[in-house]
This record gives structure tokens, sequence and C-alpha cells, in this order.
């Protein structure tokens, strides 16, 4: 027997759960669809969204003859096999190649199709959990249209565990598939936008309840708990949502927002990403914080020398202490912007020599070359300050430290105004 997942899936556009932002009436996919003119397209999104069945529906709407390979086990014979029924009756209209995880082909594979994607002899259907940008070959996505698909709602999710109930029921004639409130609810809850998953759940849940004495089968919440596990995150140290989840974390620390970045620290912390989580955290202290608050980097690095050494589950604990702290401590970038503008000069100017005052001089016979003769040492002077030259002469003039606006670097700007206001 089929899977659940498989027995229910959608066989025309009204049936689709969610995506109404690309299959819903009038939208760019429904009228594609409905045309019939299909055109080489890209999938992406997280799985369990409806990529493969509206490549399905779509295979039922033309002509061509159709294809389906996933790239996880094909290879290039198994292009090669389809390119020669190119010119065979078998696909006088053309072929339509259905190609599921794309990201698992080299670009050699890859290439293998760009001739007839272009000349029109094959209409390329690829779906992708990961972001295309980063792994299809640029000539294939600049001949192909993409399609993001979105994590599905919990109430879209819901309306696909009520239609597999349905088909489930047929299972049983004679008795009545019930379920407590909470059950449904839960399962779409704990699926993260993932309705195969949702429904793989549900699945197990059905088959693995016995009747009960009223000869009808009961799901109750503890099964579906049971059915379920832990909930799953969609997170890959080495794909898009890792670097999601990074970006959202940092960016909910920069906007001062506790409250967000704790959220994405839990993601982070399920995922067991104690190593990205720290080395974030690090850079954030001087990047985001930085002048503003110049102790933050002490506390955060003694928080994350403390998270490395207890390890989950107690980590959790010093980290969101480093969270906290940097989401609520007033906020600067001068340090990455100055030093980012000194790297600059460097890669596009000529930055000349050293002053001959500031190169070493302890050496016999650095005298007689000059190094270090008109140094001043500030520290023989008052407020330990003397005024001289340290930049190059070509870039004597330059500025690189901007003073932020905040209390902490108001107060270094005033300190470095009367420094530099002193005479010599």
């Amino acid at each position: 027997m089929k899977p659940l997942a498989e027995r229910i899936r959608p066989k025309q556009l009204e049936d689709v759960v969610g995506q109404t932002h690309l299959l819903g009436e009038n939208k760019i996919l429904n009228r594609m669809i409905t045309s019939g003119r299909i055109s080489n397209m890209i999938f992406y999104g997280p799985p369990g969204t409806g990529k493969t069945t509206a490549a399905n529906i779509i295979a039922q709407k033309t002509d061509k003859k159709f294809y389906k390979l996933n790239a996880t086990n094909a290879s290039v014979h198994d292009i090669q096999s389809i390119i020669k029924d190119l010119d065979s009756l078998l696909a006088v209209n053309g072929v339509l190649l259905y190609l599921d995880e794309m990201q698992n082909f080299n670009k050699k594979q890859q290439q293998s199709l760009l001739e007839f994607t272009e000349n029109g002899k094959i209409t390329l259907i690829a779906s992708t959990t990961e972001n295309p940008y980063h792994y299809i070959y640029k000539a294939i996505l600049s001949r192909s249209t993409i399609f993001e698909f979105k994590l599905l709602q919990k109430s879209e999710i819901r309306v696909g565990l009520e239609r597999a109930i349905q088909m489930a029921q047929e299972d049983f004639p004679d008795s009545k598939i019930r379920y407590d409130g909470q059950v449904l609810d839960y399962i779409a809850e704990v699926s993260n936008g993932d309705l195969r998953k949702a429904i793989n759940a549900l699945e197990l849940a059905i088959y693995s309840t016995n009747l009960d004495i009223n000869g009808d089968l009961l799901i109750t919440l503890e099964t579906a708990q049971e059915c379920t596990q832990k909930k799953v995150l969609n997170y890959d140290q080495s794909g898009d949502s890792h670097y999601d989840i990074l970006s959202a974390f940092q960016k909910s620390i920069r906007g001062s927002d506790p409250d967000a970045a704790l959220h994405y620290l839990a993601r982070l912390i399920k995922a067991d990403d104690l190593i990205s989580i720290c080395r974030r955290l690090l850079v954030m202290a001087s990047e985001d914080i930085g002048m503003a608050y110049p102790n933050a980097i002490s506390i955060v690095k003694s928080c994350v020398d403390a998270a490395m050494q207890l390890g989950f589950p107690e980590a959790r604990i010093p980290l969101a202490q480093a969270v906290i702290t940097l989401a609520t401590a007033p906020k600067s970038n001068s340090a990455m912007t100055a030093i980012d503008a000194a790297l600059r000069d460097i890669e596009t100017k000529n930055i000349g020599d050293i002053p001959v005052h500031l190169k070493d001089a302890h050496y016999a016979g650095a005298k007689k070359m000059g190094r270090g003769v008109t140094y001043k040492y500030p520290h023989a002077y008052q407020n330990n300050y003397v005024k001289q030259q340290y930049l190059p002469d070509t870039i004597k003039d330059a500025t690189y430290y901007v003073a932020g606006k905040n209390t902490m670097e108001d107060k270094i700007e005033k300190f470095m105004d009367i420094l530099k206001n002193e005479r010599s």
C-alpha cells in the first residue's frame, strides 16, 4: 500500500494546500499551468510544501513525454537515456523532465541539460530545498523562472490532515476514526510547516492505534505525541537555513530586540550548534556593540568560555546571558568601519613608507640612518600626548575612526579633542 501522503497527493490545483501566492486564482504559476504554456522552472522551498505536487499537476496538463528523476541517485547516464528519446515518436512534442533535489547534481551533470533546455526539446522543472543561486549552474538559472515555496501555515496543514483522515477512513469500513480535539492542532504545530511530515505522523498514529470497545479507532493526544516525538527544525549546518538563522540572530541583537535574539538562540541551541553561536557572539561584541560598550567583549568571552566548558544543556544559560547583554547594550559599528576603511586604503591607494621617526631604532647604526631621531615619546609630555605625524606622508590626513553617537564614544571624542587642541 502506498504511504498516506502519496495517496492524498492532489491531482488538481484547487486541492493543493497552501502556496496561494503561486497557485491561487490568477497567480502566476496558476496561470501558467492553466494555459498549458510551460517554461523551464525551478521550485525552491522546504520539504513537504508542495513542490512535487505542483510538478505532477503540470505533467498532467502538458502533452509532453514526462520523466522524473531524483538527483540524489540519478546520473549523467540517466539524462543521456532521456536525450536518446528526444527524436523518437515517444517524445514528438518534446520532454518534460522533473528533476527533484537538483542541488545534488554537480556542474557537469547540470551542464548536460543545458543544450536541450535552451532549444526547447527538454522543458525542465527542477526542485531544490537549497537556495538555487548558490547551488544551480548560472546558465540554467538564466533560462529558468524561480518560484519560492513557503512553509505551510498551521491552518493549512490542518486542512491536509483532515483530508488524510478521510482517505484513511476508507481502510476502516467497519470503524470510525475519531480523535481528541487537540490532536490535529498538535501535529500541525510540531510539523514545522511540512505537510508530508504531518501526514506521516498522523499515519503512524492511525495505524498503531487499536480499536476501542466500541469498535472505533480513537487517536489520543498522547498517541500523537508518541508518533511525532521531538519537533524537528529545518536546519542544516551547511545549508541555507543555517545562515538564515544566524543572520536573523545577529540582526535581532543589532536591532536591540532581546526577545527575538533569544528565539533565534533557542533555534540554534535546538540544532546543537554551539560553535556557530559562540563565534557569532564574539564577532557581534565588536562589530555591533564595540566602542559603545567596550567591556561587552570581555563579558561575552567569559560567557562563551563557560558555555564551551559546560556543553549543552547547561551552556544555554551563559549563552542567554551573553545574548541579553549584547541585545540590551548601546550599539556602535565604529570599530568595524574604521578597520574596513584602513584596509580599503591599503588595497586602493599608494600608502607610502612609514615615517622615519617611527621606524625601529633598536640596533647599532639606526641613528646614522635617521631612524627614530626625531621621535617624541608621549609619556614625557603632559597627559601622555604630543603632536607628531604617525601616518605615512601620502595619507597623513586620513581619518578612519569616526566616533559613534553614544555616551561612551561621546566621552572618547571629547577627550581626543582636548588632547589634539593642546600645544605640543
